[in-house]
């Protein structure tokens, strides 16, 4: 199909309709999971678009999924990143889990590219930064001077990572509310982060840093 020809769609609009395409492909992946064998022509159905016009814009699957993980990826970054002030590794559970949950659809997105075999995605796009965080968590005494940072980070993205892609289908097969299951599990991680506490942290929970802020 050549650029200048005209394609059926709901929009004429060059960047319109590669949002269109893109949300379809999460749409996708949403009704039918990571495994569901998702294409192009499907994509192009699924938005209402000439089919010829998919592979216009993305000349293939891989560049498809890209495209629309990049999409929101500072406004997600900057939602799920965390605080600079010290801060307990409890609380940094709780909030890495309540915003991952907001943007499940892009980690279905970055699993998919996983299982095409994309070598250029980086699960955690922010990880000399927390790493960095966690080192000063650590000499405020808010994490134990024995902890592993790395695989406390490496355990805190798998964590994240396997709740958000299961989440519904954990919830039905326990026959909870989704909603109901996210509290739960938040308010259990949140409880089992307070394993690494360090000695700046008192029997209430509070840091003793607290003051500081």
């Amino acid at each position: 199909m050549g650029k200048n020809e005209k394609a059926s769609g709901p929009s004429m609009d060059s960047e319109l309709t590669a949002q269109t395409l893109e949300r379809a492909a999460r749409e996708l992946l949403e009704r039918d999971g990571v495994l569901g064998g998702l294409n192009l022509r499907e994509v192009a159905d699924h938005a209402g678009v000439n089919r010829g016009l998919v592979y216009h814009y993305f000349g293939s699957r891989r560049d498809l999924l890209r495209s629309a993980l990049r999409r929101n990826v500072r406004e997600r970054i900057a939602a799920i990143r965390l605080q600079d002030g010290p801060t307990p590794f409890a609380e940094r559970v709780r909030h890495v889990l309540k915003s991952s949950i907001r943007y499940a659809s892009a980690f279905r997105l970055a699993m998919l590219l996983l299982l095409d075999g994309d070598t250029q995605l980086r699960l955690m796009p922010d990880l000399e930064r927390t790493q960095e965080l966690f080192r000063r968590d650590r000499e405020e005494g808010l994490i134990d001077d024995d902890v592993d940072l790395v695989a406390l980070h490496a355990t805190l993205q798998s964590l994240t990572v396997g709740y958000v892609l299961n989440r519904s289908r954990l919830a039905k097969e326990f026959g909870v509310g989704v909603r109901e299951l996210d509290d739960r599990v938040v308010a259990l991680a949140e409880r089992l982060g307070t394993a690494v506490d360090g000695p700046s942290r008192d029997s209430s929970g509070n840091s003793a840093n607290s003051s500081k802020s």
